[in-house]
């Protein structure tokens, strides 16, 4: 359950699968979200792009904001049951998919960079004027929210990192992939290898129907009209996440930090291209976890215990009472 600073109703059901897709565009026309999305136009390296996002407010006094940053295979759709459970407590969440990733423009011809997201991110809030937020970030998500905490800490006034990638300096380790190889890479994975990454990397070789959501769009890209820019634009944003570590940077966080970390977790990039005995050390989750809890000035270290890579989807109780505790305790100062 919420802590009692945060609860307030009965938590919504966990959301039903989407119906199956034979194939999606990139904008994921068909799609449909939980709540109502919006565009903001942005300039993009020369590009015209639209920052899709979704912004939903409580029924009565706004308590605070919390803003919902994705991970790479993922959207901000699958924030939904999260999101249900903030705003029937009385904070406004809002949960943008990044240039590049669900609803929003994919350019295929620019740089993917944390640092722009980071600032097209901070865009989004000076449109929606969310001058204060707590930043909540899963996956690729807990780099952007880690970049944006470090660019606009008068705008963080809490930063809760769930299960976040990058927890090590996969560089130091793995060796570089060029953006090609990448890409062929993709567009050569056919829609089974999908499952077989998330169920190996994410939940430690297990499934539970309760996770067929998260195939939808991934699949529903290698299946569509798009498949050749989708992977295009994949390998440019792993390319991103491999050569712009922001771990080195934590010991200059400046603002209250939560660590959610399932232990089960194992997700590491490049695990592919190097030894047996280098792979096996790589993805430590509950060691990484608490090394990042010891860098990070301020920061609370939350272990989900039999939990993998996505904790609002396998464990939504134990994932969401630490979290309603954080939120509740940042927007109490």
């Amino acid at each position: 359950m919420l802590t009692s600073a945060v609860t307030g109703g009965t938590r919504p059901s966990p959301p039903p699968p989407p119906e199956p897709h034979e194939g999606l565009n990139a904008r994921l026309a068909g799609f449909d979200y939980p709540f109502e999305v919006q565009a903001l136009e942005l300039e993009m390296q020369g590009r015209d792009v639209e920052l899709v996002y979704m912004d939903v407010q409580p029924a009565g006094e706004v308590r605070g904001t919390v803003l919902l940053l994705h991970g790479k295979n993922f959207s901000g759709a699958y924030w939904e049951r999260t999101m249900r459970s903030l705003v029937e407590v009385g904070y406004r969440t809002i949960a943008p998919d990044q240039i590049g990733f669900g609803k929003s423009s994919k350019p295929a011809d620019v740089q993917y960079s944390l640092h722009a997201m980071a600032r097209q991110t901070t865009a989004l809030l000076d449109e929606l004027d969310a001058e204060e937020v707590v930043a909540l970030g899963h996956s690729m998500g807990g780099m952007v929210a880690t970049r944006l905490a470090l660019s606009a800490p008068e705008r963080v006034v809490g930063l809760a990192l769930v299960n976040p990638i990058g927890l090590e300096d996969w560089q130091r380790m793995v060796p570089y992939r060029s953006v090609g190889a990448i890409e062929a890479s993709e567009l050569a994975r056919e829609p089974g290898a999908v499952k077989a990454y998330m169920q190996a990397a994410y939940f430690a070789g297990e499934w539970d129907a309760a996770y067929d959501p998260l195939l939808a769009i991934q699949v529903g890209w290698i299946r569509g009209p798009d498949r050749e820019r989708m992977a295009r634009i994949s390998a440019l944003a792993y390319d991103m996440i491999f050569t712009q570590p922001v771990l080195h940077e934590w010991p200059d966080l400046a603002v209250p930090t939560l660590l959610i970390i399932g232990q089960r977790d194992r997700t590491a990039l490049g695990r592919d291209r190097v030894s047996r005995e280098v792979a096996e050390t790589l993805g430590d989750y509950p060691a990484l976890g608490r090394r990042a809890a010891e860098l990070i000035p301020n920061a609370e270290l939350v272990e989900l215990d039999d939990v993998g890579h996505v904790p609002h989807f396998e464990a939504f109780d134990r994932f969401i009472e630490p979290l309603g505790a954080f939120v509740a305790a940042r927007f109490a100062e």
